[in-house]
């Protein structure tokens, strides 16, 4: 509920606030707001500043904050201890927070549990709904997470079902699932750092779904915040109207009740199809090493009660519900849900593929006419293989992948031998992080020691029979003579960056053999950049290389585009004349020598010295394009017995004595 404020309380509560800042903030702010017409009229204004619903960009302008008073927050907090309280099918609201890496998602998620009363105070803590230790360390969020709340709005309880999204580029599919399973999302942009790759992609998302987007700037407690200059940016660049933007500050909690206000107000219902037989889409799962499978969904159609017996439409099993509850956030048992809801379900699942995301669920006695669609199946980008320290712990791989995979659908893994490491598994990640994200949760959770391979990717091989053979590792390629041409996937790469940036983040691309698309300046200061390049030069470290260029200033979004053929070669590597088939790459011929060359290098570091000279050579096909060689630790000392010794310089002495020599008998003999 909106408390109506009148200018002059709302003058004192920003003075207020903006005196116990740093000095130079309270300054810009007096600043601005004597050069701000428009501003100051407002804010003088007699009319109540929320009167209106929620504070947006057309009523205030950057600079100009409002405090909601703390009766609507202990209102609020109330209303949030009557949570599992069921209320009609009108007045739930499924959103989720969309946003790029680091504008503030997670502060925005903890600030609304807070408020509405979800999470006491004395249980609060920063990034609540970031459960994993891996969250915390990097500080960025990697798995979607559901809360539900309760909320007042004119004398009316409502419930909010909140789904929180990573926002790296890497996790996109968590994206794409939660949007699925919401009616409206909220896009939260930085209100200093403006709109960014990720913002992009996830707004083109929620409008592929057709959700209600409501734009939020966050952080405009900060002196560099420049709310006008952004909602422009989001107007010309995303093409979203702006004049009900919702200015806020999660840290310091200021438009939260507003944005509370908006959800209500502006995200539709979902639709009341309770009498319909059930329907209810998996959009998460995990296992649990006691309950076994537990499945989030959202009810669709119908309604679940607790101990009906229901049935997974994809995979053909039946199981009892022995648990039904809700995520606010911790898991709360009920005894129902019905169509519009979120919720999760216990029912003794111990075969992980039983209960996949993206089924739908239905009652055993009368099931659905249908499933529902689902989700598209993640497309892999980069892979790598995974191999276990120890050959014993291949078994507790495998299973460890398949539980992983139920909580991480866009993991993929198929068996895979080599030569040099024994059994393992060749794995399918959406780009280096996930990787790296895999791998610390298999090592941490599972308790496994891994070696992983280099990151590739898959390339294409039309081969002379006219077959067409896909190849993610190089010791799967064709002889050259059964070949007739190689693709590899290109990938459409838009780079957002400031002016100052663009030739150095141009340079490169080309350096990657990018194709230079368009160019364009999205605001005065800010250009966006697109290429096209193969994906195995971007897999490498091509992101890290565009942060140290820019400053950090930089993001960038990639999709991918298709097989285009390319002039690729295998390069293998020799150590002592023998082929190390591990080691062997496919790289493009321009390239060969210069990472033949840095492959030579290193393994020279690497390898021990032995008792004899070892070769390192860099090879295509039986050509040697790179050599480096490891001396023996022994000193060879029958080497002069078989080679000719280098000649010794003549001494002087010696010299003179035969040229005098040669003169003396020459006179004798006349």
């Amino acid at each position: 509920m909106a408390a109506e404020i009148c200018g002059a309380s709302l003058f004192l509560s920003v003075k207020t606030q903006l005196q116990q800042r740093h000095h130079h903030q309270r300054a810009f702010f007096h600043a601005h707001r004597s050069s701000t017409r428009r501003a100051t009229s407002r804010f003088h204004s007699s009319r109540g500043c929320l009167s209106s619903g929620f504070l947006n960009a057309s009523t205030f302008s950057r600079g100009v904050v409002c405090q909601v008073a703390s009766s609507d927050f202990e209102s609020a907090a109330k209303a949030g201890e009557h949570r599992l309280s069921k209320v009609p099918v009108r007045n739930i609201r499924n959103f989720s927070i969309i946003a790029h890496i680091d504008h503030g998602k997670s502060t925005l998620a903890d600030k609304l549990l807070q408020v509405t009363g979800t999470v006491h105070q004395r249980e609060m803590k920063d990034q609540f709904l970031d459960n994993m230790d891996l969250e915390r360390e990097r500080g960025i969020t990697i798995k979607l997470q559901a809360a539900r709340m309760r909320y007042v709005f004119e004398n009316e309880p409502y419930c909010l079902n909140l789904i929180d999204t990573p926002g790296h580029v890497d996790f996109s599919y968590e994206v794409s699932r939660s949007l699925a399973a919401c009616e409206g999302a909220l896009l939260v942009v930085d209100a200093s750092q403006g709109v960014e790759a990720q913002t992009l992609a996830n707004v083109y998302l929620a409008l592929e779904n057709n959700l209600e987007i409501i734009p939020v700037l966050n952080k405009i407690d900060l002196p560099g915040a420049e709310p006008d200059r952004v909602i422009k940016e989001i107007e010309e660049i995303v093409g979203l109207d702006c004049s009900n933007a919702i200015l806020c500050s999660a840290k310091e909690g200021i438009g939260i009740i507003d944005i509370l206000n908006a959800i209500v107000a502006r995200i539709p219902p979902p639709e009341d199809t309770s009498k319909r037989p059930l329907r209810a889409l998996i959009f998460d799962s995990y296992y649990d090493p006691y309950r076994g499978v537990i499945v989030y969904f959202r009810v669709v159609d119908g309604s679940i009660k607790k101990g009906d017996r229901v049935y997974f439409m994809a995979s053909g099993k039946d199981y009892f519900a022995d648990e039904i509850g809700v995520l606010s956030p911790n898991q709360l048992q009920v005894e129902e849900l019905y169509a519009g809801e979120v919720g999760y379900l216990s029912a003794s699942i111990r075969t992980v593929a039983d209960a996949r995301v993206g089924d739908t669920i239905t009652h055993y006695g009368r099931k659905a006419d249908n499933s529902l669609p689902g989700y598209e199946e993640a497309t892999p980008m980069v892979f790598c293989g995974l191999f276990p320290v120890d050959a014993d712990q291949f078994p507790d791989l495998r299973d460890a992948l398949e539980k992983l995979q139920l909580n991480d659908a866009a993991l993929k893994f198929e068996p895979e031998t080599s030569s040099a490491m024994g059994f393992g598994f060749r794995c399918g990640f959406l780009g280096l992080l996930h990787m790296e994200i895999v791998q610390e949760r298999l090592e941490r959770e599972y308790n496994l020691s891994l070696i992983t391979t280099a990151p590739s990717v898959v390339y294409r091989v039309n081969c002379v029979n006219g077959d067409t053979v896909e190849c993610s590792n190089p010791s799967l390629l064709p002889e050259p003579g059964k070949r007739k041409s190689i693709e590899e996937p290109f990938v459409k790469i838009e780079m957002l960056t400031p002016k100052e940036y663009i030739g150095s983040l141009m340079e490169l691309a080309q350096e990657r053999r990018g194709q230079f698309k368009e160019m364009k300046f999205i605001a005065e200061n800010r250009a966006s950049i697109v290429y096209e390049l193969p994906l195995a030069e971007m897999v490498g470290d091509f992101f890290d290389q565009l942060k140290s260029r820019s400053k950090g200033y930089a993001s960038m979004e990639y999709n991918f585009v298709g097989y285009i053929e390319s002039n690729l070669i295998k390069l293998d590597i020799r150590i002592n004349g023998d082929c190390v088939e591990p080691l062997a790459t496919i790289v493009h011929n321009d390239k060969a020598y210069s990472v033949g060359r840095a492959l030579t290098l290193k393994l020279k570091e690497l390898i021990p010295r032995q008792m004899f000279k070892v070769p390192i050579q860099a090879c295509i096909g039986s050509k040697v394009i790179a050599s480096e060689a490891i001396s023996a630790i022994r000193k060879d000392v029958l080497a002069k017995c078989y080679v000719c010794p280098r000649p010794h310089p003549t001494p002087p002495i010696i010299f003179w004595w035969g040229y005098f020599k040669k003169k003396e008998i020459a006179q004798e003999t006349g």
